[in-house]
């Protein structure tokens, strides 16, 4: 087995116990969002608090957005993120074979 392939097979099973740790570990537990929290405690501290912004979509739309179209735009928002993080991984991947193939190991770039 290769040097690479230990190194996959170690970094997928650590990838695997980050995401299986917490959730053994705190069984019953909620795992809310932290805008949830962050307004309970702003409550707790100055109950008469008045948020001062309101979301674009909200007064667009005239209310909440639905969970469903929330997790729609957040899912689109990760898409994108990692199609730009892939592209620039690629392109810097591609850029070390082409100075290889050329010669152009020592370039600052």
């Amino acid at each position: 087995m290769s040097k690479n392939t230990k190194t996959v097979i170690i970094l997928l099973a650590l990838a695997v116990l980050i995401a299986v740790i917490p959730v053994a570990a705190l069984r019953g537990a909620e795992f809310g969002g932290s805008d949830d929290a962050g307004s309970m405690m702003v409550e707790e501290i100055h109950g008469e608090y008045e948020p001062w912004f309101t979301p674009v979509l909200e007064t667009a739309l005239g209310g909440e957005l639905p969970g469903e179209l929330e997790s729609l735009l957040f899912c689109v928002q990760t898409g994108i993120g990692v199609g730009v993080i892939a592209f620039f991984m690629g392109r810097f991947v591609e850029r070390r074979k082409w100075m290889k193939k050329t010669g152009e190991e020592d370039a600052p770039y």
